[in-house]
This record gives structure tokens, sequence and C-alpha cells, in this order.
């Protein structure tokens, strides 16, 4: 939800650089398996369905507006805007729980 918020916010096309912890969404995009189970109705080639389709249905435009170059880092490792982020997520995640 992250990168299509993001995303969402910017008013014009942009070139930007996704940093993320999420190696399945990286790996979605850049080894282009989420176009694959798009085009065999959300299947997977293991024939079972692909989870999240409601996000990726967001995402998949979004990335045709933009130029997006996915990078990936371990998450917990000490990246800074990484760890940031975690704290923000966290902090969310706990007032509604």
């Amino acid at each position: 939800m992250g990168v299509i918020t993001g995303l969402s916010a910017l008013k014009e096309p942009c070139r930007v650089i996704l940093t993320t912890d999420s190696r399945y969404v990286v790996d979605s995009i850049t080894k282009g398996w989420v176009y694959g189970w798009k085009k065999r109705g959300w299947i997977k080639s293991d024939k079972k369905p692909a989870l999240n389709v409601d996000l990726w249905e967001k995402l998949l435009p979004l990335l045709e507006i933009h130029q997006v170059q996915f990078n990936w880092v371990k998450g917990h490792a000490g990246h800074p805007e990484n760890e940031r982020c975690d704290r923000l997520a966290v902090a969310q995640r706990d007032k509604y729980c």
C-alpha cells in the first residue's frame, strides 16, 4: 500500500527511485511476474490465485505513468530511511490495534 500511496501522491509523471524491503513487490515487477499473473486472469504459474490483486490493479496503472526504478534493501538492517518507515508504520498500526 505504501508504494501505491507514494506514487498516487505525485501530481505529474515523475522518475522515481523506489526503495523497499519488500522482495515480493520488487521481484513481482522487475521479473515480470505480475504481468503474467494479469495475463492469466490473476493466476500464477503454479495455478494458484495471485495475492493482493486489488493492490496490483491499483499499482500497475501508476507504473504506466511514472518511470520507476525499484531498489530493494534488507529490512531491519540499519538502512536509515527503511528503519524510519518501519517506525512510522508500526506507530500507525498501533493506533488501530
